[in-house]
């Protein structure tokens, strides 16, 4: 005899079922901010030029007494809604620090060093080929990987990837992403102000407080959350680091641990069910059962399950729309700051990535991965080129006007060219038996 069905059925599930599984996909985010890409570029160089342009030129004004915040549409995306990318950024580097790869000094080895490699060389490229002017500050531009693009070409090729190379090509995402926000942190904050950098410290100490006090209602770390982007902003750090401190500040671990989540069930399911407790009694019993059930998963997973969707479908399109829409012309491609930053993602990136890691492992400092033939890790070097999102972001702290077009212009070439190479390569080399790692 079956029992009753735990939940009554909502026929929106039915609804939104493929919604949601296409959502899981880890190829889906990239495919969106593909679609995003294409409809910015065919915009700016169509007749809507000029609309599209205005509208993410807007000005948008938040009036908060002490505090005026009046800035364009773009302004908010990159430095506002980019901050809780940024966030979700923090929380992955704390989650592989802590249950990842990156918990075990071993496996950071072969990552770390292959992500330096594919900073310095990209970075010695372009300042090669940029020898003087403006230019020279976008030298960061090719240094950071996309990691939603990486994830979405790995996906599309499935399971001839090996897990190790999976696990190789994330880690070094994850650390080229920690070297990205240094980056940001160290060479594109303006002037200090310090009355402000003390309030973000403030209200960082706050949460912390708050965190070992146990205040778990997630609404007053947002408002706290919003304060110390506020104080950072306004200090002349860039706000998107913000983020990143609030992701590695997150716990990590559960408030109720299973032995204690099976003994609060057991004591509030008798109360649920005996007819003799008042609706009250019972409601108490069901909102404790509920807080203990929530509290068995940490806040950090909670956060990057709940954040996920909205970064990866809402916030990085809605920034490959207000970024990516240059007008494309061959003058553009030809530029200067266009080639260096092309170099830069196509050859720098597979020649450092690679680089390091044949050095790394002939000097017997890491192992190849397992599995993992030399061919195929020379094409997931070259899928690290995909600088797209980070490379974007930082073109447009970095250079004036005048230049930025071009440098979108050579990220763009250059993340094409990048996933071209390194998908065809790893296609070629994932067709044979992988080699022992």
């Amino acid at each position: 005899m079956t029992g009753p069905e735990p939940l009554p059925p909502r026929p929106i599930k039915a609804l939104t079922r493929p919604f949601v599984r296409f959502m899981e996909l880890q190829a889906s985010g990239g495919l969106v901010l593909v679609l995003a890409t294409v409809v910015a570029l065919v915009a700016a160089n169509t007749a809507l030029a000029d609309d599209f342009a205005g509208l993410w030129n807007a000005t948008f004004t938040i009036d908060l007494g002490g505090a005026r915040l009046s800035y364009p549409v773009w302004y908010w995306i990159n430095d506002g809604l980019m901050a809780i990318f940024f966030f979700v950024i923090g929380l992955e580097i704390k989650r592989e620090l802590i249950w990842g790869e990156l918990r075990d000094r071993r496996n950071v080895v072969l990552p770390a060093l292959a992500a330096l490699g594919g900073a310095v060389v990209p970075v010695g490229i372009y300042l090669a080929l940029q020898r003087s002017g403006e230019a020279r500050a976008g030298w960061a531009i090719p240094m950071a990987t996309d990691i939603a693009f990486v994830v979405g070409c790995l996906a599309v090729l499935g399971p001839r990837v090996p897990p190790a190379l999976k696990v190789f090509v994330l880690s070094l995402a994850i650390i080229d992403d920690m070297l990205a926000v240094i980056v940001i942190a160290v060479a594109f904050s303006s002037s200090i102000d310090l009355l402000w950098l003390g309030g973000a410290v403030g209200a960082l100490a706050l949460i912390y407080a708050l965190n070992r006090a146990g205040v778990r209602r997630i609404g007053i770390y947002v408002a706290v959350g919003a304060l110390v982007w506020l104080c950072t902003l306004k200090s002349g750090i860039h706000p998107t680091i913000a983020g990143v401190l609030l992701g590695l500040l997150t716990p990590a671990t559960a408030w109720v641990a299973p032995d204690r989540l099976a003994a609060i069930v057991e004591q509030a399911l008798p109360r649920i069910r005996e007819e003799g407790e008042s609706d009250a009694e019972r409601k108490e019993a069901a909102e404790t059962l509920a807080f203990a059930a929530t509290e068995s998963v940490s806040p950090l997973e909670r956060l990057e399950h709940a954040l996920h969707g909205w970064v990866a479908f809402a916030i990085m399109p809605l920034f490959a729309l207000a970024n990516a829409g240059v007008a494309v012309s061959a003058d553009a491609m030809g530029a200067p700051v266009s080639v260096a930053v092309v170099a830069g993602l196509t050859l720098g990136k597979p020649i450092g990535i690679a680089g390091a890691a044949f050095l790394a492992i002939k000097l017997r400092l890491a192992r190849l991965p397992e599995r993992t033939s030399w061919p195929a890790l020379a094409g997931a070097s070259w899928l690290g080129g995909i600088g797209f999102t980070m490379a974007l972001f930082i073109a447009s702290l970095s250079l004036p006007p005048a230049l930025l077009a071009d440098a979108k212009s050579g990220i763009l070439l250059g993340s094409a060219l990048s996933l071209i190479g390194g998908m065809t390569v790893l296609a070629l080399a994932l067709r044979r038996a992988p080699a022992p790692g």
